[in-house]
């Protein structure tokens, strides 16, 4: 079904069954409202900059599929699976494109409240499992490139914990989801404090964000959310040259004396068009890491099929 259409079919249904946005008050409040075995499919791209100085050094685009299906839902919750497949990878770099397809080739399954808040992934274990016998493969497989035992040890962090995994692997699935059970009201700036994950040293990162709900469209019953959230500077950069000292024991390698060390910087970005059914239409997230001439992006883009 072309997306246009299915936005059409969603919009009729919707607007006969139930009312996310209020003009009344200029209002709307992101809710699930799915039936089981309800399911839609998304595209997904994926990049990733490198610059210094001004100066691009390195771009690196991953595009995938994603078919999202509601395979439980109850008045007070709902379980969902993502599908991934049809990996691409713009890189040369061989390992890079196995790494990526590997980490990402199980289901993943996740519950959320009856609003469509995130809740848990449910199957944490056998992702957990999967990934740690994909990473003794790749390790035999790539055993004569530089690090790539430093490098099989960070990916199996990522998956080693239900935690790790639900803060560091599935940030598309959270992306999905980052607005949804809350009521905005249309240029209501709202700002606020909360603490993210943190791989680095487990204890979370305080950050300052901000969320506004930008545009209503009533007549195609879907609505445009941005947020903003920014990690204290202070806290990143301890934790992050913490970690790096710790490394650099254990690698034997050296590393820069405090004083010296750059003030890193975390800013991650997102808008969303959601339809009134509480299914998203578009979603981009651009997370922006600066530290002094070294700025690193990862923009990811979803849109429904």
């Amino acid at each position: 079904m072309k997306k246009n259409s299915l936005v059409l079919v969603l919009s009729l249904f919707t607007l006969s069954s139930f009312a996310q946005i209020n003009m009344a008050d200029s209002s709307v409040q992101v809710i699930s409202y799915w039936d089981k075995d309800e399911k839609q499919s998304y595209s997904v791209s994926l990049e990733k900059i490198k610059i210094k100085d001004s100066d691009t050094t390195s771009k690196e685009l991953t595009t995938y599929d994603v078919d999202v299906t509601v395979l439980k839902a109850s008045k007070k919750s709902y379980t969902v699976q993502w599908e991934y497949k049809n990996f691409k990878s713009s890189g040369d770099s061989k390992l890079a494109e196995d790494l990526f397809k590997l980490t990402k080739a199980l289901k993943v399954i996740y519950t959320t409240d009856e609003l469509g808040n995130f809740l848990e992934v449910v199957n944490w274990k056998e992702i957990r499992d999967y990934n740690s016998k994909a990473m003794a493969v790749l390790q035999k497989k790539y055993k004569d490139v530089p690090d790539i035992d430093k490098m099989i040890k960070q990916i199996e962090a990522s998956f080693s914990t239900k935690e790790a995994i639900e803060s560091v692997s599935i940030k598309d699935i959270k992306q999905f989801h980052s607005f949804h059970g809350a009521k905005y009201k249309l240029h209501e700036e709202l700002n606020g404090k909360l603490e993210v994950p943190n791989i680095l040293t487990n204890k979370p990162f305080d950050a300052d964000f901000t969320v506004y709900l930008d545009e209503i469209n009533e007549a195609d019953n879907n609505y445009i959310i941005r947020s903003s959230q920014v990690v204290d500077s202070v806290q990143l950069t301890d934790a992050t040259f913490q970690y790096l000292s710790n490394m650099s024991k254990t690698m034997k390698t050296a590393l820069p004396k405090r004083e010296e060390f750059k003030t890193l910087s975390n800013e991650i970005q997102v808008g969303s068009r959601i339809h009134g059914s509480g299914w998203v239409i578009y979603s981009i997230q651009t997370t922006t890491v600066n530290g002094g001439d070294q700025t690193n992006i990862e923009e990811r883009i979803m849109e429904i099929k």
